[in-house]
């Protein structure tokens, strides 16, 4: 069975060695048939704290490594808004 690959933004980088990345997916209302935006939180591994608040990351799923981390991030697809104003300053 192939590995499960997801991508979204990371929305927290504040613990050790892991990230919060929010997936979003659009459905179709199942009554009114309007599309909506649904979205789940993962906590993936980032072994050299390299991600960073607001990049767009590619995640995969792994056996689990911890009590809620069963992802861990492979790639950096888009780097964030909010990391590119931090190193201007």
């Amino acid at each position: 069975m192939p590995k499960r690959i997801l991508i979204g933004t990371v929305v927290s980088d504040k613990t050790d060695k892991t990230v919060v990345v929010k997936v979003e997916r659009k459905v179709k209302h199942p009554l009114y048939g309007k599309i909506i935006r649904r979205s789940k939180k993962y906590h993936a591994h980032d072994e050299d704290n390299a991600f960073k608040t607001g990049e767009t990351v590619r995640i995969e799923e792994t056996a689990p490594i911890s009590k809620l981390k069963t992802w861990k991030v492979i790639e950096r697809v888009q780097a964030g808004k909010t990391a590119a104003v931090e190193a201007d300053v």
